[in-house]
């Protein structure tokens, strides 16, 4: 039987089904006419999300090229971003400053979601000697809230905020699941889908088996998907009404770990942290 769902509408913000730092022009042009829409704000936190998957100082030309808004506009953006602190620029290359920490921090610092999971992913961690963590949908991307970290299996370094696209991460595949059609038409219009491995699913057809058979199973394993060697399985966080609110992921070494064992030994512990979550949320 399919959970209720909290849904992330499109009318309620478009701005979600586009994935981080990729171009908004159109988006940012469908407000149009809408006298309550501040259409400099909206550049202004474009040009910052320009910088969010790149780790090395953006020119203008790039930021121009990866928000698609004029040259002349993100030159301003930038301006006022660095009057206020939030970007520093030598030579000609702009880089975000730790004022934008404090952007982050408010969210994180305000959400229950965090404080509660972080004790119970420890005791997960610690119990099943993996490193778990524990994600939410944001857009087309899945957006890490919590993680207890026994040993890195990842190339590349996953904090709070980090994101990793959702349609080739047990997380991300599992909230997508439970996601109503309206959210999903919206995801795959704007994901961008492609392989990241020999084993990426990326057709439409695919990824709804895939969901289909999370439903039905209540978790989900993505076998090296999102990088060689890695494998991943994912179990919801709902509240006391059903609601997916988030999912707890652990990743191993898929030479060191088969499915199978993880069914076994890592899925039930993972079941029981999580309906302790759920326990605790009240909203």
């Amino acid at each position: 039987m399919m959970e209720t769902t909290r849904p992330l509408g499109i009318g309620q913000a478009q701005a979600d089904t586009v994935r981080v730092a990729h171009p908004q022009s159109d988006l940012l042009g469908s407000f149009s006419g809408d006298p309550n829409f501040m259409l400099s704000l909206a550049r202004g936190l474009t040009v910052l999300e320009a910088f969010s998957e790149r780790k090395r100082p953006l020119t203008i030309s790039q930021v121009a090229q990866r928000t698609q808004l004029s040259r002349a506009s993100v030159r301003r953006c930038l301006y006022t971003l660095e009057q206020l602190g939030y970007v520093s620029q030598q030579d000609g290359q702009f880089a975000l400053r730790p004022r934008v920490l404090h952007l982050g921090h408010a969210y994180f610092s305000s959400t229950s979601l965090v404080s509660l999971s972080q004790p119970i992913l420890d005791n997960l961690s610690a119990r099943i000697h993996e490193t778990c963590t524990l994600a939410i949908l944001d857009g087309t991307d899945i957006l890490y809230l919590v993680r207890s970290e026994v040993q890195r299996v990842v190339n590349y370094s996953l904090g709070m905020g980090s994101r990793l696209p959702a349609y080739c991460t047990s997380n991300g595949r599992l909230l997508l699941a439970h996601q109503p059609a309206s959210v999903l038409d919206g995801f795959f219009e704007h994901a961008d889908l492609r392989p990241r491995t020999l084993q990426t699913k990326v057709s439409r057809q695919e990824l709804e088996s895939c969901f289909e058979r999370a439903r039905e199973l209540d978790y989900v394993i993505v076998d090296e998907e999102l990088e060689p060697g890695l494998r991943a399985i994912a179990v919801p966080v709902r509240s006391a009404a059903g609601i997916v609110l988030a999912g707890i992921s652990v990743s191993v070494r898929a030479a060191k770990v088969t499915e199978a064992e993880m069914v076994t030994r890592l899925l039930p512990p993972m079941r029981e942290a999580a309906a302790a979550i759920g326990r605790l949320i009240t909203s």
